[in-house]
């Protein structure tokens, strides 16, 4: 009888872990992905986000989702009842949930809905999903739990989910300081949406990514210091 009123303990979410150094190597192979996308845009189809921002976006998003679908997929929760094709599959789903979130928060806050800015925003939605829902998709799946967990309450648990929040943080703030240009009357080129709005969003990722590898480093040595 006592055991049977004793409450479960609720069940915790295990994925497989990664050292500083294996965070590094994900980062270093997703942004060569990028570089190469940029590359293939500029040396294949000789344009760029200035002369036709939709095909760049759109060929960007194209190249960079498979491998960050194939590398975050391996840290997927609970992976002995997830699949890794199911944690692929979870992905695509948050590849488009994703987008429609990304694209009515940019239309909300005022990007052009008119129809030659229509296909800059879709794909633009997209790119900013790469960064910031197809990781946590792929690892956290539908779990709530974890969702809230990290990207409301802050409390990441582990190297993994500071992959996770940390940059798609860094791209969201990122890409609000890129758009700071876009009223001026600078009247450049690149002042157009969703230019500047892309380029602030890459390098806010760049700059997460930096600041999650420095955290995970402090927090090992933290770590080590109190275990010796």
């Amino acid at each position: 009888m006592k055991e049977a009123k004793k409450k479960k303990k609720p069940e915790t979410s295990i994925g497989v872990s990664i050292s500083a150094l294996g965070a590094f190597s994900v980062y270093l192979i997703t942004g060569l992905f990028l570089a190469v996308g940029f590359w293939v845009i500029r040396n294949i189809y000789f344009v760029d986000l200035i002369s036709d921002p939709s095909l760049t976006l759109r060929l960007l998003w194209i190249i960079e989702f498979p491998i960050v679908v194939v590398i975050y997929s391996l840290f997927r929760r609970n992976p002995e009842k997830c699949s890794y094709f199911r944690a692929v599959g979870r992905s695509i789903v948050g590849l488009i949930s994703g987008a429609l979130i990304n694209a009515f928060g940019a239309v909300s806050l005022g990007a052009p809905i008119g129809m030659q800015s229509l296909p800059k925003t879709i794909h633009w939605s997209f790119l900013m999903s790469v960064f910031t829902v197809v990781p946590a998709s792929a690892v956290f799946g539908a779990s709530w739990t974890d969702w809230h967990r990290v990207f409301a309450s802050l409390k990441p648990t582990g190297n993994v989910e500071y992959m996770i929040l940390i940059p798609a943080y860094g791209a969201i703030i990122g890409g609000w300081f890129g758009a700071w240009p876009m009223p001026l009357d600078w009247e450049r080129p690149w002042q157009e949406w969703p230019i500047c709005v892309c380029y602030g969003a890459i390098g806010g990722c760049i700059v997460g990514q930096i600041a999650s590898l420095s955290l995970m480093i402090l927090l090992r040595k933290h770590k080590n210091m109190k275990l010796a």
